[in-house]
């Protein structure tokens, strides 16, 4: 019988041996029966299915790799995540009050990477089948936009134009408010005249190819009243419906604060909107994606002082004195957490904290290094932008008590 899933989806039970045994596509209080090996099995049977059971939607789910739960229900996909923090915050010594999972719809995602490769046909697009390199294509993939799904034939003709049959290329195709935002990596760059060609047929707002880039629109996103044209595959939050969340948590914690330190900023997201009420100095180790903010707040209106360094958070924190002079940080770091820059933020004591994290685990970490020093925590937001999914978002707010 399944007992639970793991952080991959993956149903585990107990071996015979006592070991885990992992079984994809299934969930928890099933009864399977497959051949094991190595502790895994590959081809579970369902004997006994819970009610959480659904037909995936999507008819490309048992062979495509890039959703992992579309076998079970919303609800529980939802609740199990909110669990996953849950849990991750106890391991730590922290109850919460993690609130409900707040989901992106269907057809959100504004951007996704597309795995190609030429053929004796002509090209081949899509996604990685799990755990093997193998593209399935998906032409009515229900996760991305509508754009992005009829960009696949975009991808196929750029995967004729500079792709061998030896290997493949990947392409980052963006929705943005230019149009298609296209940057390619592998291969070989078309020259001159044909990728000019190739961004003109097609139509698209920029097209990058391992660095050499060409602009026909500027392919902006909106953060709060500025237009951002980040650079060619640069950081940007999944959905629009996950950004709105995560910047209302970011605005909850941030309060009336009239200095905000926004740290790992990437292009600016959050610092941009928050500057419509308050000053803020954006921190962030990219200096294009820093230039770009910058270029963004200097055409905008009615945005009030914002101030851009290039700096690597992680070798080189900002320390309490550069703190001192902030009513609040907002700190967004990658996966890894940000353990240096959490310490140094504890020293300063700065009042208030808005912590956004993709990782349960790190944030759970570092939460733990604050509460310590004498911040107490709001409520928890999980924040669902990669819906089927196992991957997690959070969000909360941290108070100095004493």
């Amino acid at each position: 019988m399944i007992e639970r899933l793991g952080h991959q989806g993956d149903g585990i039970a107990s071996g015979v041996d006592g070991g885990p045994v992992y079984a994809p596509g299934t969930l928890p209080g099933e009864v399977v029966e497959g051949e094991i090996a190595a502790g895994h099995m590959a081809a579970p049977r369902i004997v006994t299915p819970v009610p959480e059971r659904v037909s995936p939607p999507c008819r490309h789910a048992k062979r495509c790799g890039g959703c992992q739960l579309q076998h079970a229900a919303l609800d529980f996909t939802a609740e199990w995540k909110r669990d996953v923090v849950i849990r991750a915050l106890a391991a730590q010594g922290i109850e919460a009050d993690v609130r409900l999972t707040e989901t992106s719809p269907p057809h959100s995602r504004r951007r996704a990477t597309f795995s190609a490769r030429r053929t004796k046909k002509g090209a081949t697009a899509g996604f990685h089948q799990k755990g093997s390199d193998v593209i399935v294509e998906n032409p009515d993939c229900l996760v991305v936009r509508p754009a992005l799904s009829a960009a696949l034939p975009v991808v196929e003709a750029l995967t004729a134009a500079g792709a061998s049959r030896k290997s493949e290329i990947s392409v980052l195709v963006t929705d943005s408010d230019g149009g298609l935002d296209v940057a390619v990596r592998g291969g070989a760059r078309p020259g001159p005249v044909a990728f000019a060609e190739l961004a003109q047929a097609h139509d698209l707002a920029r097209l990058s190819w391992d660095g050499e880039t060409l602009t026909r629109r500027p392919p902006t996103q909106t953060f709060g009243r500025a237009q951002v044209a980040p650079p060619p595959g640069a950081f940007l939050q999944a959905t629009a419906e996950g950004e709105a969340a995560l910047l209302d948590a970011v605005r909850h914690a941030v309060g009336d604060a009239a200095r905000v330190a926004d740290l790992f900023a990437g292009c600016g997201t959050f610092t941009l909107p928050l500057a419509e009420t308050a000053e803020v100095a954006a921190y962030e180790s990219d200096a294009e994606m820093l230039a770009a903010l910058d270029r963004g707040w200097r055409h905008a209106t009615g945005l009030r002082k914002v101030t851009t360094q290039a700096r690597d958070l992680f070798r080189n924190p900002l320390l309490p004195d550069e703190l001192a002079r902030f009513d609040a940080v907002v700190i967004d770091p990658p996966r890894a957490g940000a353990e240096a820059q959490i310490n140094q933020i504890a020293r300063a004591r700065v009042p208030r904290i808005a912590h956004v994290s993709c990782n349960p685990v790190t944030f759970a970490r570092d939460t733990a290094a604050l509460i310590a020093a004498g911040y107490a925590l709001g409520p928890v937001r999980v924040i669902d932008q990669f819906r089927w999914s196992t991957h997690v978002e959070l969000a909360a707010t941290l108070t100095l008590e004493r």
